[in-house]
């Protein structure tokens, strides 16, 4: 599968690396990112009506999801974390938010 990975540096710092539709509620996108094999899901904040943030490690990276515009955003924390994870992580949550 040939996902395109974006390199956008935001203003803490972080990448975003991917986008993906808001095909499902965010809790329900949290438990499927929980059964990718070694994640470690993290604190999450929600304002209980249209925002969500979703926390996570992978690998010894941390990453975070963040509801925007109709779709999920994907961030890491450590913008020179390697493709090979990222996109492992992508095609994890593109397989459930993309069919």
């Amino acid at each position: 599968m040939g996902i395109e990975l974006n390199n956008y540096i935001a203003v803490d710092g972080s990448r975003q690396f991917l986008a993906l539709p808001e095909s499902c509620a965010w809790s329900d996108l949290r438990t499927h990112l929980g059964a990718l094999e070694g994640v470690e899901l993290g604190e999450y904040l929600t304002d209980g009506i249209v925002e969500a943030w979703i926390g996570f490690a992978y690998r010894g990276y941390r990453f975070m999801i963040n509801n925007q515009f109709g779709e999920y955003w994907f961030f890491s924390d450590d913008p020179a974390c390697p493709a090979s994870v990222l996109t492992e992580i992508a095609q994890h949550c593109h397989s459930f938010l993309c069919t």
